[in-house]
C-alpha cells in the first residue's frame, strides 16, 4: 500500500523508493507556524511508528547534512521525520549577516511549537507520537516546545545541544530527554550536565566517545543517530495513542 501524500506538498507526488523493505514517501511541505510560511521536507514511512521532528542548530537549514544523515537512520527505523527552516528566506539572509536570529530561542521555540500544531492539523500525521531532534541551538527550541507541548511530544534528543539556553523551560519538560554529546566537547558537555540537573522528566546524558562539537570524527554522528533512534523507539512507542 502506498502512503499518502504528505499535506501542502510543494512538487507534486512523493517519490518513491525501497528504505528496509518498506515504502518511505519524501516530498516537499510548507509549513504556516507562529506566521510564518517555512520550508520543510516531510518522510513518511508505511507505517510509522511515530514522528520526529528536527529543530536545526545555528546557521543550519532543512538541507543540514548531518540532520539528514539522522533522519534517514530513523526512516530506516520506521520513524517519519519533518525537517524544516525555521527561519524564512528573508530571515536567513538578515542571519547571515549578523548571526542574530540563529540565537533569537524565544522565535525558534514559536516557529518549532507551531510545526507541531501543523504536524497536528495534517490527516496523515494526526495521532502519530511526536518526537523533536534539537542540534545546538535548535536543542534550546526543543526543549521549550515539549514544554508547551506535552501532550503531543513523547521524547526529546538534543545532540551538541544548548537546552541551557531555554533554563526556564527545562524543570516543566514531561517528554523522555536524551542529552547527546561529544566526549571532547568540553564546554558544552558542561552546560548540559547544568540543563539535566534542572530536568524533572526522566533523562540520561550519554557520552560520544572521540566527537567533538559537529560530530565530524569518523563513526561519531553514526553513534549519535543510532543512540536517537533508540531513544524514539523506545520512548515513542509508550507514547503512541
Amino acid at each position: 500500500m502506498h502512503p499518502p501524500h504528505p499535506p501542502v506538498a510543494r512538487k507534486g507526488k512523493l517519490q518513491q523508493d525501497a528504505v528496509n523493505h518498506s515504502t518511505a514517501g519524501e516530498g516537499e511541505v510548507v509549513l504556516q507556524s507562529a506566521g510564518a510560511e517555512l520550508a520543510g521536507l516531510l518522510t513518511l514511512p508505511d507505517p510509522a511508528a511515530g514522528l520526529v521532528v528536527f529543530a536545526h542548530g545555528s546557521g543550519s537549514s532543512r538541507f543540514s547534512r548531518r540532520n539528514r544523515y539522522v533522519a534517514s537512520v530513523l526512516v530506516e527505523a520506521g520513524l517519519a521525520t519533518l525537517l524544516f527552516d525555521l527561519l524564512t528566506a528573508a530571515e536567513e539572509r538578515i542571519d547571515e549577516l549578523d548571526r542574530s536570529l540563529r540565537f533569537d530561542i524565544p522565535l525558534l521555540s514559536r516557529r518549532l511549537i507551531g510545526a507541531i500544531d501543523w504536524v497536528g492539523r495534517q490527516p496523515e500525521l494526526n495521532g502519530l507520537p511526536i518526537g523533536l531532534f534539537g542540534a545546538s541551538t535548535g536543542a534550546a527550541a526543543a526543549i521549550a516546545a515539549a514544554a508547551a507541548r506535552p501532550d503531543p511530544v513523547g521524547a526529546v534528543v538534543s545532540r551538541g545541544g544548548r537546552p541551557d539556553l531555554a533554563p526556564e523551560a527545562l524543570p516543566l519538560v514531561g517528554s523522555p530527554t536524551l542529552f547527546l554529546v561529544g566526549a571532547q566537547d568540553v564546554e558544552v558537555l558542561q552546560l548540559n550536565r547544568q540543563a539535566a540537573a534542572q530536568l524533572i522528566a526522566p533523562h540520561a546524558l550519554q557520552l560520544v566517545p572521540g566527537a567533538t562539537h559537529l560530530f565530524e570524527e569518523p563513526g561519531t554522528l553514526e553513534q549519535a543517530a543510532h543512540l536517537a533512534r533508540d531513544w524514539f523507539l523506545q520512548h515513542l512507542a509508550v507514547a503512541r495513542p
